[in-house]
């Protein structure tokens, strides 16, 4: 029995860039390949399936309908050829080639420096990508295989993810400089239920954290909470200005505190309210060894922050 031809990989590439760009010129300064070369390697591939792709005019390239289903699939594999030769780099060279890093941004500004410090001391053949973007965003990311690695808060409640813990982190208020509560280190969390409080904006997991902290503490779902930030630096200016008071993770309380002037800080009374920062990645993830080593290297670089390090 004849074996069926199949398609090459560098048929399946020139098929896809001519599918995004619509025009060989284009999709050849994509690839480096020359147009007769991009445009002879489309014509085999509709020979090998038997079937018109693309639709050829002077002006533009058209796909034709089985073109466009066909599209979607050439992505697919060609993006699972890339996963096994990256999963292939990973067992034979751990710590070596890219690692996409995906970080939230009330934690990136905060702790990327003690992880940019530990991949230049301990894995220069790292090619570290940052990625900051929100938690949402993140996930969407590391389940399409655009992120291998995300830096965030946790517990993320997913199968599909596993979450290697880094730290506890108590959140601290801040008010402004002469307020009643600035100075305080035994802040009851009722305090919390009568506050002006100023949150950031929707999609921000830190807002969905403190508001579960504020219902902790009593206060009523109705209570005015007043969103006037896109990030931590903004709301500690509108503390400063005298718009209410906000809560920060500790780690961030440095940079920011001194950053935003006539602010002041107040302690929560133990157990204070807190959150979790934690690696995560794919479950089965291919190089889950080598990123369960870099949460234990990560670790031991973080304890002089103020922050209590996950066992």
């Amino acid at each position: 029995m004849k074996t069926p031809r199949q398609p090459t990989l560098a048929q399946l590439r020139a098929f896809v860039a001519v599918a995004e760009h619509l025009h060989f010129r284009d999709a050849a300064a994509a690839t480096g390949a020359s147009q007769p070369a991009l445009s002879a390697a489309v014509a085999a591939l509709e020979e090998v399936l038997g079937m018109r792709l693309l639709e050829r005019t002077t002006r533009r390239v058209l796909l034709t309908q089985p073109g466009e289903r066909l599209a979607a699939r050439a992505r697919a594999v060609l993006e699972a050829v890339g996963e096994l030769l990256e999963e292939a780099d990973a067992v034979r060279a751990p710590f070596t080639g890219a690692l996409r890093l995906g970080v939230i941004p009330t934690v990136a500004p905060y702790l990327l420096p003690t992880v940019l410090a530990l991949v230049r001391r301990r894995y220069p053949d790292l090619d570290l990508q940052v990625h900051e973007e929100p938690t949402a965003a993140l996930l969407d990311g590391l389940a399409a295989g655009r992120l291998d690695l995300l830096l965030l808060a946790v517990p993320l409640g997913l199968p599909t993810i596993t979450e290697l813990p880094l730290f506890d982190e108590d959140f601290v208020l801040v008010v402004p400089d002469g307020h009643r509560l600035a100075g305080r280190e035994d802040i009851p969390r009722s305090e919390l239920r009568e506050l002006d409080l100023l949150l950031l904006s929707e999609g921000h997991c830190l807002r969905d954290q403190a508001l579960d902290v504020c219902r902790e503490a009593g206060r009523p779902d109705g209570t005015p909470v007043t969103t006037s930030a896109a990030g931590l630096s903004t709301l500690v200016q509108l503390v400063a200005g005298g718009l209410g008071t906000t809560l920060l993770p500790r780690t961030a309380v440095r940079v920011e505190v001194a950053r935003g002037g006539r602010l002041a800080t107040g302690a929560f009374r133990q157990p204070a309210p807190s959150r979790r920062i934690a690696l995560a990645m794919r479950s089965g993830a291919a190089r889950a060894e080598e990123f369960a080593a870099f949460a234990g290297a990560l670790r031991e670089d973080l304890r002089p922050l103020p922050v209590r390090i996950a066992d």
